[in-house]
């Protein structure tokens, strides 16, 4: 096998949820260029037909489901559709997720729990049913953020404490799974993206933060953050688990 061959995931059957936009939807078309069959999870299913047929495109089979992590149930059925529509699940994206800017003194209980139930509980239901199903050589992606390592920009308590919280869940599954089911889980913890949740914030604000805390001075872009998932779905990254890879410019280590 040539080194090339490791990032590939033909034969492989991948999960991602938030699927219906922004860094999702391009998460399900780089899995299915490197060759994987993709099930389509989100709660805004009359999105996912168009991120379907870019999956389509690939030649790689898709499949949609309808499905709100937060929901222990409905995690329970989008793993099932992945059986039932492809007969295994291989590598479960864990990538739906929410986002706030509230400041802390009037953050209401309900706009934290919103947040929370979203980010981590939905990781750890949508990690657990996949898991139940999961054979060996199967890997788990939980898409954390660099506010789960450094301090944020804005005032965001919820969103911050529920990544690093991601990242506590993700050390644990991988002690849990990887010995004994030969499931890998890792983390990736992006930066600041050209995505749904940068685009509220102003250039003029955030920019100068960002050329003052990152080395590239920059937003990712969607390839840098897909190449990494790619690597950490597949055997490329056969001996990597309960690790969280920071994709951020450097802002996490300036």
């Amino acid at each position: 096998m040539g080194v090339l061959d490791l990032f590939r995931l033909d034969g492989k059957v991948a999960v991602v949820t938030g699927a219906s936009s922004g860094l999702g939807a391009g998460f399900a078309r780089a899995l299915a260029e490197a060759g994987a069959d993709v099930v389509l999870a989100a709660r805004r299913a009359d999105r996912l037909a168009e991120v379907a047929e870019r999956v389509r495109e690939t030649g790689r089979r898709a499949a949609v489901v309808q499905a709100d992590v937060a929901d222990p149930d409905s995690c329970a059925a989008m793993a099932e559709a992945a059986i039932d529509s492809f007969g295994r699940l291989d590598v479960l994206i864990n990538n739906a997720g929410v986002g706030t800017a509230v400041p802390a003194t009037r953050e209401t209980p309900e706009q934290f729990r919103q947040v929370v139930d979203v980010n981590l509980n939905g990781a750890y239901w949508a990690a657990q049913a996949c898991g139940r199903v999961m054979g060996p050589g199967s890997s788990i992606v939980n898409i954390s953020s660099v506010l789960g390592l450094i301090k944020s920009y804005l005032p965001q308590a919820a969103y911050a404490a529920s990544k690093a919280g991601v990242l506590g869940l993700t050390r644990d599954l991988a002690q849990q799974w990887s010995g004994r089911k030969g499931i890998r889980v890792n983390a990736i913890a992006p930066g600041y993206f050209a995505s749904e949740m940068t685009a509220d914030i102003p250039e003029d604000e955030l920019l100068p933060f960002i050329r003052a805390h990152s080395p590239l001075g920059r937003l990712g872009r969607q390839h840098e953050l897909d190449a990494a998932v790619v690597f950490l779905a597949g055997d490329a990254s056969s001996y990597i688990t309960g690790a969280t890879l920071a994709v951020d410019g450097g802002m996490s280590g300036h």
